[in-house]
């Protein structure tokens, strides 16, 4: 049997990225949570995928509209990624935001976005896999990106490379 705390304690060793996932309805209310689990799935045809809890209610309206906007968050936005990962509340409130073209919410001074429909939805564990094609992408403000490591979000240095 595995012990769950050591499993998160020997997971929590591989980094992951932080994004906000948005979305709005038919009529314009906004929706966002925070996933550490983002990734992409396939090159052809483009999709990607992140893992939203079962319990998030705000993933469960996110699913309902169809589609969703992934916002790459840079290691500046932590302040925003705890906004995000809040339960419960208006998440958007006296928050300037821009749309993507796809008309979903895109934060300021994300490093990256990308419009998806949501192509499918699994049942993984006590989590959902999340599926999207991709529809639409662009990079954002240049920057580095705000990651999650070992229980604690931490700035990205760059030892080789760009």
């Amino acid at each position: 049997m595995i012990d769950l705390q050591t499993f998160r304690d020997v997971l929590g060793c591989y980094p992951t990225g932080v994004c906000v996932i948005t979305s709005s309805d038919a009529g314009g209310r906004r929706f966002g949570l925070v996933v550490g689990s983002f990734t992409s799935i396939s090159l052809d045809p483009p999709l990607v995928g992140f893992f939203p809890d079962k319990g998030s209610g705000s993933w469960v309206q996110i699913e309902a509209t169809g589609r969703f906007c992934v916002n790459v968050l840079g290691s500046d936005q932590l302040e925003l990624c705890r906004r995000f990962a809040a339960r419960g509340g208006d998440k958007f409130a006296e928050l300037a935001h821009g749309h993507s073209p796809a008309g979903l919410p895109l934060l300021e001074d994300a490093l990256a976005w990308i419009d998806c429909r949501i192509e499918r939805v699994e049942d993984i564990g006590d989590h959902w896999l999340a599926v999207g094609a991709v529809e639409g992408l662009g990079r954002g403000v240049p920057g580095t990106p705000l990651t999650f490591f070992r229980g604690g979000y931490h700035d990205l240095a760059c030892i080789s490379g760009d």
